[in-house]
């Protein structure tokens, strides 16, 4: 496509602002900057710095806060042209642009090659800011993060001059530039230039066969959905699910353990939804054996009866639908996160029977998901990449939505009381320590950089990156030096 600067008056201009997932937020930049190869971005970023504009970055739109549909966003550079990808035999790796939706990145990639990466289930998200920030989903724990198959990045930058450079970073050891590679392989979006292209190999893939290079994918899996109405569910069986649910991760999430072939979403919805769910896949011989045996060990006790529904469905297909738990999420929405090392106490659990077991004329309810993580994501150690969350078998996720801006704050109330009452023993966030491991910056929560809301003694960082926040802020100060890139949660220049 052409590079356009798309204002108010451009007929495209609504629907460029509209792009983002979350409609809490709807952006008023000057303009939109529509670009579709790397000169074009880097012209784009350089009239920005040049003008004095602040400048936000949008590839798929999946970003969950405002870090950039915000009332201080001057320009918005919209990568939505940038959908290419191709096997670049020189570097023995897969080019992806980042405008490229993951379905069809998965699309291309099996149909093409036989060839998979294990990044998130939503088939429209984007791949520019959704890799960045670590990429996890159904085929991480027989695979490891999206990141964990970063070879290279090609990112656009602003010096301390205000000069504009386009740099490629890879993770050779002797790579002047891999820090910047590594900022990159969890570090978040919005936080040192533009990506305007990854390239993806797994660490070790020897050859230059391009169908050997990623992971191969199975040609089925068997799909499984488990569900109890809340028209039968009692407390008791609640707290059991949960309980047995958190322990079977627990027990079954080492790296090569035979339990990482099961991925699955423990979906506690309130009554208001109308049911608790267990959504998943499992893959590999004997699967429907393997099945039986995680749902008898998750449902021993409860005296509520469940409705089992299975099915082989093709791997391709499977993937594509959106099929776990992100499928779920209303136009506007609130989402807090929390890394899990072991199940839920009891103690947790008795705020989640409270908030979703609440009759629906009580107020607006929300829900709570549980989701696989793990497996082969736990071989690679804290440092080796940005994303410090290498011991966890769980990822919480704490949601309530609606599609009407007068419900917004019962919404934001209702999932910031149950998350104070989650992590109460823990000062209401989910500290590093034996249980939990800190939040997910894909799924990004300003509260946790509001003293307001975050009164706990751990910083919003410190839950995000762990120990890595020190060698982000580095890599921030030698490759954005001016701060242009910055939103709520970004990472900041040291002291």
């Amino acid at each position: 496509m052409p590079a356009a600067k798309v204002g108010p008056r451009d007929t495209r201009y609504p629907d460029l602002v509209a792009r983002g997932a979350n409609q809490r937020f709807r952006g008023t930049p000057e303009y939109v900057h529509l670009a579709s190869s790397t000169d074009q971005v880097a012209a784009a970023v350089a009239a920005a710095v040049k003008a004095g504009k602040r400048i936000a970055v949008r590839s798929g739109g999946g970003c969950f806060a405002d870090f950039v549909d915000n009332p201080d966003t001057e320009v918005i550079i919209d990568l939505a042209g940038m959908t290419g990808l191709w096997y670049d035999s020189t570097r023995r790796a897969f080019a992806v642009e980042p405008g490229l939706q993951l379905g069809e990145l998965y699309r291309r990639l099996f149909l093409g090659w036989g060839v998979t990466v294990p990044l998130g289930s939503c088939p429209e998200v984007g791949a520019g800011g959704h890799i960045m920030g670590g990429g996890h989903g159904a085929m991480s724990r027989l695979h490891g993060l999206g990141v964990d198959h970063l070879y290279a990045v090609e990112v656009v930058t602003v010096d301390a001059s205000d000069s504009v450079r386009v740099t490629v970073a890879t993770c050779e050891p002797d790579d002047p530039n891999r820090d910047l590679w590594w900022a990159h392989t969890g570090g978040g979006g919005g936080n040192f230039g533009v990506v305007t292209r990854y390239w993806l190999r797994t660490p070790g893939a020897t050859g230059d066969d391009p169908r050997r290079l990623l992971p191969r994918p199975p040609a089925q899996v068997l799909d499984f959905q488990l569900l109890w109405g809340w028209d039968s569910l009692d407390r008791d069986s609640l707290t059991r699910l949960v309980r047995q649910h958190g322990r079977w991760h627990a027990e079954n999430s080492a790296p090569g353990s035979p339990g990482t072939a099961l991925h699955s979403a423990l979906l506690l919805f309130g009554t208001k939804l109308g049911a608790v769910i267990v959504k998943g896949q499992m893959i590999g011989p004997e699967a429907e054996r393997k099945l039986a045996g995680y749902v008898s060990a998750i449902t021993a006790g409860m005296t509520t009866p469940h409705h089992l529904e299975k099915t082989y469905r093709p791997w391709l297909e499977n993937q594509t639908s959106a099929g776990d738990s992100e499928e779920i999420l209303g136009s506007r929405f609130f989402v807090k996160t929390g890394y899990l090392r072991d199940r839920f106490t009891d103690a947790q659990i008795a705020p989640l029977w409270q908030a979703l077991s609440a009759k629906p004329e009580a107020g607006p309810q929300g829900a709570v998901w549980l989701v696989s993580i793990g497996g082969q994501v736990n071989a690679v150690g804290s440092g080796d990449t940005a994303v410090v969350q290498r011991d966890s078998v769980l990822k919480a996720v704490f949601t309530a939505s609606g599609s009407s801006a007068e419900d917004d704050a019962a919404h934001q109330r209702w999932v910031r009381e149950l998350y104070r009452k989650v992590y109460a023993e823990t000062g209401g966030v989910p500290s590093h320590d034996t249980r939990d491991g800190g939040c997910y910056i894909n799924y990004s929560d300003p509260d946790l950089a509001d003293p307001a809301q975050n009164t706990s003694s751990v910083p919003w960082h410190a839950l995000y990156y762990g120990a890595n926040y020190a060698r982000l802020q580095r890599v921030k100060r030698q490759w954005d030096p001016q701060n242009h890139f910055r939103h709520a949660l970004s990472v900041r220049l040291p002291d």
